[in-house]
Parts: C-alpha cells; structure tokens; sequence
C-alpha cells in the first residue's frame, strides 16, 4: 500500500531533546525512505537524525499510516495486582496491539519476563502483525515504565525503528485523543504469547514474516557483570530507589539480598522522569547522570530490580546520544539470590 506523505506533520511534532541515532543505518529504501524524512530533525553534527520519544500530536497524526504500529506494553509489579489485559481491552490507543512483557519472554527461565530466544521473538511480532520495515511506537498506562523495556527488546533483536510515547496513555489521553476498547487486533496478543510457547515447546509454527537478530552487545548476563567486577570497562547504573541500593529497605522479592552491585551508581528511574511522566530534556538529564557520578562519556550497563526500569535509563541515554547502552537482564533479582556474588551496602550516615 503506498503511503500519502503529504499530510505526514514535520520534525517539531516530536517531542525536543538531543537526537541520537543515524537514519542510515536503518537501511530504508524507497517509499519508507521518504516516510523516515518525516521522523527526522537536525542533529548537533548537522545530520539527520531521529528522536528518542515521539509526542501525542505527533501519533495521533500518523495513526492511519500502514506503516506505523502501535504497541501497548503496559506491565505492573505483582503487588498491584492489577490485570494488564482487561485493562488493555478496556482502553487503548486505536489499533494498538498488546505486547504482554511478562509472557514473551523466556518462559523456561526461573526468573521474570527474561529475554526470549530470537526464534521466541519473531513469532510473537510476526504474530503482532508487524513487520521488519516497519515503525514501531510503544507506550504503557503509566507514562514510561514497561514500555521502555518493550522499546529495549525491539532494539535488542535489531530493530531500530522503534520509539516510546511520551508521557504513554496518560498524555495521550490528557491531550483528548481518542482511545477505543477491544478491536480486531485484540486476539494477536493472544496469539503472540501462544507462538512464543509453541516454539519452547518445539511445536510447528507458521513462517515469521518479521526476522529478529539478537544485539548482544544490549544485553548482559551474571557472567559478564561478574568478568567486569575485575576488568572495570563498563560502568554499571541502577535504577532501583536510594533505599533499596544502599540496602536500607527490604527487597520485595523472597530470598533476595539487599545492597547493589559494587561500584555501582544509583540513578533512580523516576528521578529521570518529569512529574507528568514524560522523559526530561537533554540538559537536564545529562545533569541527573552527572550528580550521580555517571560518567557518560564510557560503556554503562543499566540494571534494576527485573531489568524493566533499567530500560528506562537505557531510554534516557539514548536521548544523550548513547545508542548502544547494555542492560543486565537478570538485574537485582537474579544477582541479589544468587550466594556467590559479591554484594555491597551502604551505610547510613549517622547525625551529630
């Protein structure tokens, strides 16, 4: 189907901060090529480059276009006790698609919504009806939470035209744009959880029509945050709340120590967000990092308590111009159980 440009809104619709990531490497070609032009703004290496995050305005002008794809990965922690499908059926953005987080994930794995195989993944987006050309735009309930890790996996498995919502559902919604409950494209949610298992389980599944290639260089294991323990490459950054990281407060999760990793630095996911939920600018991002002791300029690992809102500092990065920012996927719940891992505590700082 070929796109109509002409009504396609202009670089400013997206939401302002430092660009990051070339539109050549996506290897567009033809119509999409012409379609990528519309994404794009002036870089500081006057450069075309696209956004990190994309506005309301923007989406709600673009929704009709075949080639975007609008993904709900709206996720709660299990206390919330709150059902991510009913609520996605209830209410969502037109024609967007669920990506349960949860359960495309590597369900042969004891510890939560881990990465699935590649094979996993492409079943599940094929099943999601998108497709390797095209534009993905995520977003969630809450503003940006779970759907900076949905933003990760796309990437993490080679798909680089992928955003986040700013501000997610809420901003979308504060804008009165239009959202819709149930729709045709309900059941493919259901779908694409059903093909991951079929493939664990060594079932016949269909030809993908979506190819994902896994980026090992996003996505680290225990191993390699222990090799780095030694070797001191790479900086590593948490997301988890000051209470948690200096363990002061208990872990919610059974079994699973206080404290972070040694030499870690403690950059609190929220602390990157403004109080309406949207990503802060450039400036004052690279202000909250640099507080922290985080020194951009070198290789960061993000982790966090399940690897979720470590994305969203991998998001924060990217909006700083680090494309290629690793997150720990088994994070503080595999690396806080496990006994032959160092762990380190901070101590409260005691008054006169």
């Amino acid at each position: 189907m070929t796109m109509a440009l002409a009504g396609m809104p202009k670089s400013p619709l997206l939401t302002s901060g430092r660009p990051s990531m070339a539109v050549a490497s996506l290897g567009q070609a033809g119509p999409a090529a012409g379609f990528a032009s519309q994404f794009v703004t002036k870089g500081e290496d006057n450069g075309e480059l696209p956004q990190t995050v994309v506005s309301p305005q923007w989406l709600n002008n673009t929704l009709s276009n075949s080639n975007i794809k609008v993904v709900d990965a709206s996720w709660y922690m299990p206390n919330e006790k709150r059902d991510t499908l009913e609520e996605y059926k209830k209410e969502h953005i037109p024609g967007a698609v669920f990506f349960d987080i949860e359960k495309i994930s590597d369900v042969t794995s004891d510890m939560p919504h881990m990465l699935p195989s590649e094979a996993a993944f492409e079943q599940a987006v094929s099943a999601l009806g998108i497709r390797n050309q095209d534009w993905v735009v995520v977003y969630d309930t809450k503003g940006i939470f779970s759907a900076a890790r949905a933003w990760w996996m796309f990437r993490a498995f080679g798909h680089d035209k992928v955003w986040v919502l700013d501000g997610g559902l809420p901003n979308w919604k504060a804008n009165n744009y239009p959202v819709e409950s149930d729709g045709s494209q309900v059941q493919s949610g259901q779908e694409a959880v059903s093909a991951v298992h079929k493939v664990y389980a060594g079932e016949k599944v269909p030809e993908s029509q979506y190819k994902a290639t896994l980026q090992p260089d996003l996505v680290w294991s225990v191993k390699q945050v222990k090799d780095n323990l030694e070797k001191k490459q790479s900086q590593v950054i948490d997301a988890r709340g000051r209470a948690r990281f200096d363990g002061t407060a208990p872990e919610p999760r059974q079994g699973v120590r206080g404290g972070h990793i040694p030499d870690s630095k403690c950059v609190p996911f929220t602390e990157v967000l403004s109080q309406s939920g949207t990503l802060l600018a450039s400036e004052e991002l690279g202000s909250k990092f640099g507080n922290a002791g985080v020194a951009t300029e070198g290789p960061i690992v993000a982790s966090c308590g399940t690897g979720v809102t470590a994305c969203i500092l991998a998001l924060a990065l990217h909006r700083l111009g680090k494309v290629n920012v690793a997150v720990y996927d088994g994070s503080w719940t595999e690396w806080g159980s496990l006994p032959d891992t160092p762990v380190e505590i901070t101590a409260p700082t005691i008054s006169a």
